[in-house]
């Protein structure tokens, strides 16, 4: 089985927050810490390193831990946080995990792992309801498949996983754990929840 230990995760920080009125999301506090934060510290301990895919604010995200802006293909989506993250991280495995679902499993990591036999395999998180398809495994060989992709101008996650193997991994033990908190609402719901 691969490792956790032996992959770098990057926390897709680097949108425009539209549905948040275009603030940065990976900043909002939840709980007295900013979204960033909370994720940094469920991942840390699971993989080998965290890096942050961001394009504003980078001061700040560089105080928390390194930042990698998208490359190319400036706001085009998580797969341009993909496309930063596959070329920069130091190991041939990167997880993705989107900075508004700050509740991820401790875990997530090994559960992905596990789930990939071979570099085109794609694992992704199935609550059981629906697939969360920016919170994925996916290996450094993928990369010029992706940037093809992208240089043809297409920006839909779901079209460039049909041109791979998709594994879904069933996260539906754990579903709430991967509540996109992309509204005002939706934060301020989580936040009177408490921890």
């Amino acid at each position: 089985m691969l490792d956790p230990l032996h992959i770098t995760a990057v926390i897709l920080a680097g949108g425009r927050g539209l549905r948040m009125q275009g603030a940065d999301k990976g900043l909002l506090p939840l709980w007295g810490q900013p979204l960033v934060s909370h994720l940094l510290g469920r991942l840390t301990p699971q993989v080998g390193q965290v890096l942050i895919n961001a394009n504003r604010n980078l001061e700040h995200y560089r105080g928390l831990a390194p930042v990698i802006p998208d490359d190319d293909y400036h706001f085009a989506g998580p797969l341009a946080g993909f496309q930063a993250g596959l070329n920069h991280a130091p190991s041939e495995w990167v997880l993705f995990v989107p900075c508004d679902s700050p509740l991820v499993p401790d875990d997530l990591a090994a559960r992905l792992c596990a789930a990939v036999h071979r570099h085109d395999d794609i694992a992704v998180v199935d609550d059981g309801a629906r697939l969360h398809t920016a919170t994925a495994l996916i290996h450094q060989s993928l990369l010029p498949s992706l940037c093809n992709y992208l240089d043809g101008g297409d920006r839909k996650l779901q079209l460039w996983y049909e041109r791979h193997r998709l594994i879904p991994v069933d996260f539906s033990d754990e579903a709430d754990a991967f509540d996109n908190l992309n509204t005002p609402q939706a934060l301020l719901e989580l936040e009177n929840k408490g921890e």
